[in-house]
């Protein structure tokens, strides 16, 4: 039977519970056991895909199509366990199915209530489909203290009695500040947490603590005593250069073997880090550097594109460089020249994104490249600026558009209106709800045999993940390819384009799905490993 973690988080959001999660989860791998990780968040939207990237963070789409929180991205890098719909719930989606469930009578007249039909709901997602695994690990989003936090937790306290000894342990996320004027860490920030838990029925296992400096023996115990927890079980969770550090830093302070003795388990192996070292070797121990630009319009918050940057340092690892990334608001580029921002850049990547805004400056990101010969990556937006930058300027149709932003003489770009999924068709218009609409998750596509794509893959055969409603129109394949911008993947049918690439430049790719969901620092995307090491060769030119 499965055992449970469930993280928590105390005093302020962001402290990294995501992290300790996926590195957790990947300590106990290297110890030969099979996990589960699960993220339980207590927002009301059915799920994060209608959320502003700038308030949320960027969308993590699985393979099965779920939109999901972007913690199941480092569950996925750092386990190598591709997540799917199951791995992640929304109070929203809880309350839908409830409702629904009321709608239909399936309650045969009961009051619906938080307790038990909420929680039961909230446990019944936990529980469900883990009898391959040894242990299951349950993130629990928010802060302990928030409002709509509370079912979680008490569904989470509920279950510590609901099963066998031994089979449930709660870590605890807190931070110890440092007062500069004090010369002091503070304990009382997490002691006023944990009490916050403890009066909901929750008595935390662990304290896993972050602070900028080691914690003194004295606030250790101090922390022990107050908040009665053992003192092996206070671990400093210190701040680290690279997220790749994790899992060897939490080891080395004792938390993978504090949870196991929290199990009563004393047999468990040693665990192999010897990949989690490599990959910090390979960080820590670069051979050179390139400087990579992000041309995208939600750049004022790097967790928006945060796969695509882990993805970046993945292509940095296999090509032992560091990837310096350089983050440029494309609407900068709608009013100025872009060459002042992009000198000394060795590679240029226009990411996802929705609506017209900064969508000129991004076309103008997808010409200087063309023109300076810069390595340029198109991803989904990215891809269909760079297809009507060669519209408008290689094929002289000065009017290409994209229907995503108004009505257009020039549809280059336009709303996909149905597609195939599996063997059913998918239908959409314009008057569609905008949740769980798009095309999403893994879809295959055959690219051209002797394509730089198809190098790159060593395959014609690939799947990748896609989100997204419009789709590069076919009708414009042939004056695009006649002027240098090769269609060298598209779907099975022949129906949907999905990657373009210049056949007249070192390196130019536009793919419409999403490359950088599927890359992991054991297993570097083939896109991005080729992408750095195209980058690599401009360094040498500039």
């Amino acid at each position: 039977m499965a055992r449970y973690v469930f993280i928590t988080g105390g005093v302020v959001s962001s402290l990294g519970k995501g992290l300790a999660s996926a590195a957790l989860g990947a300590m106990l791998q290297a110890r030969g056991f099979k996990v589960r990780l699960r993220k339980l968040d207590p927002y009301l939207n059915v799920d994060p895909g209608t959320m502003s990237p700038t308030q949320h963070g960027e969308v993590f789409v699985t393979d099965d199509g779920a939109e999901t929180d972007l913690d199941l991205g480092h569950y996925e890098r750092f386990t190598g366990r591709s997540a799917n719909q199951k791995d992640n719930i929304t109070t929203g989606r809880i309350y839908s199915d409830i409702i629904a469930k009321e709608r239909r009578g399936d309650y045969l007249g009961a009051t619906v209530q938080v307790i038990p039909h909420v929680t039961d709901a909230i446990k019944n997602f936990i529980l469900d489909g883990n009898e391959e695994f040894d242990f299951v690990l349950c993130e629990i989003g928010g802060t302990v203290g928030d409002i709509e936090a509370l079912p979680f937790f008490e569904a989470i306290r509920q279950l510590g009695n609901d099963l066998p000894h031994h089979h449930a342990a709660y870590i605890h996320l807190t931070l110890m500040p440092y007062i500069p004027s004090a010369g002091e860490l503070k304990t009382k920030p997490t002691q006023h947490s944990v009490k916050e838990l403890r009066s909901i029925g929750i008595a935390p296992d662990i304290l896993l603590v972050r602070c900028d400096r080691p914690i003194p023996e004295g606030e250790r115990r101090k922390l022990s005593l107050f908040c009665n927890v053992r003192q092996s079980a206070v671990i400093q969770a210190l701040d680290v250069s690279s997220i790749y550090d994790v899992p060897i830093a939490y080891h080395k302070e004792g938390l993978d073997a504090e949870l196991l003795a929290a199990f009563g388990i004393d047999d468990a192996p040693e665990p192999n880090l010897e990949p989690w070292e490599q990959v910090s070797d390979g960080i820590h121990n670069a051979e050179g550097s390139v400087n990579i630009a992000i041309v995208g319009k939600y750049t004022g918050l790097h967790d928006a594109y945060k796969s695509l940057s882990e993805a970046l340092t993945h292509g940095g690892i296999a090509n032992r460089v560091k990837v310096n990334l350089e983050w440029i608001d494309s609407e900068i580029f709608e009013r100025d020249d872009p060459a002042p921002y992009l000198e000394g850049i060795h590679g240029i990547l226009v990411p996802g994104g929705f609506g017209a805004r900064g969508s000129r400056g991004k076309i103008e990101a997808a010409k200087f490249a063309r023109i300076r010969e810069v390595p340029y990556f198109g991803i989904c937006f990215g891809m269909q600026m760079a297809c009507i930058e060669a519209a408008r300027n290689m094929a002289g149709i000065e009017e290409a558009g994209s229907t995503e932003f108004g009505p257009t003489k020039e549809p280059v770009v336009g709303l996909m209106t149905e597609w195939v999924k599996g063997n059913e068709k998918q239908e959409r218009t314009d008057k569609t709800d905008m949740g769980g609409t798009m095309r999403l998750g893994a879809y295959p596509a055959r690219l051209v045999r002797g394509s730089r794509v198809a190098d790159i893959y060593g395959t014609t055969e690939i799947s990748e993940r896609h989100r997204h409603r419009y789709e590069v129109n076919m009708a414009y394949r042939k004056v695009l390819e006649a002027n240098g911008l090769l269609f060298s993947g598209e779907s099975p049918d022949g129906e949907l384009p999905e990657i373009v690439e210049r056949t007249d430049h070192p390196w130019f790719i536009g793919v419409q799905f999403h490359p950088e969901i599927k890359s992991r620092p054991f297993e570097p995307h083939p896109l991005f490993r080729s992408f750095i090491a195209a980058a690599i060769e401009q360094s040498r030119l500039v």
